[in-house]
């Protein structure tokens, strides 16, 4: 029986896209589970991303509302605003309508990964206020807990993410996640998938 997982994300600058492959290969990495990188349309014109030295999109393909009723379970990523998720990630969601009259959506697990620019930028926030997009469509919200282990106590290097969900501090924008927020992250796409295997097993 094949599992889909769907990691779905937007990337401005690309932290997050980052983020969102690691989370594909600790997916991919559970027996029976097949991952796939999905980014939202950006509604933002070429003019005003050029404006905003934002680059190129990555190759992932961009997703429709009714893409969504084919996966089993769902790792969704976006930076913040404000310490929410920013307005792009929140059209798509406006547009499921339809899968939420139908419910197509309720019982299916579901994370959330993210990105911020500083400690106090919305690392637990921007996922906390995500959750009742999951919660109107009947989704069970996934998070990580401290399942991660020791990385989850790290004091010494700069890591974001919390029990929420993996995560990165982006800085000034120049600064990548780092290893830790990177294994963070494959340990997260592995930890939902395997959830998501046995859900659908037990179903």
């Amino acid at each position: 029986m094949e599992n889909k997982v769907f990691i779905v994300y937007y990337s401005m600058y690309g932290h997050v896209e980052k983020l969102a492959q690691e989370i594909k290969k600790g997916a991919a990495s559970v027996e029976g589970v097949e991952a796939k990188l999905w980014q939202v349309p950006e509604i933002l014109s070429e003019e005003i991303l050029g404006k905003m030295s934002a680059p190129q999109k990555g190759d992932a393909p961009v997703i429709t509302p009714a893409d969504l009723a084919e996966a089993d379970g769902f790792i969704f990523g976006f930076p913040t605003r404000f310490g929410m998720m920013p307005a792009q990630f929140k059209a798509f969601l406006d547009a499921t309508g339809g899968l939420w009259k139908t419910q197509q959506l309720a019982g299916k697990p579901a994370g959330i990964f993210y990105s911020t620019g500083s400690q106090g930028g919305g690392q637990e926030t921007t996922a906390l206020t995500a959750i009742t997009q999951l919660v109107h469509h009947g989704m069970i919200f996934v998070p990580i807990g401290y399942t991660f282990g020791a990385g989850m106590f790290e004091m010494e290097k700069i890591k974001g993410g919390s029990p929420y969900g993996a995560g990165t501090f982006v800085g000034d924008g120049s600064k990548q996640p780092t290893q830790l927020e990177l294994e963070q992250a494959f340990h997260q796409g592995k930890y939902i998938a395997t959830i998501t295997k046995k859900l659908k097993c037990s179903a």
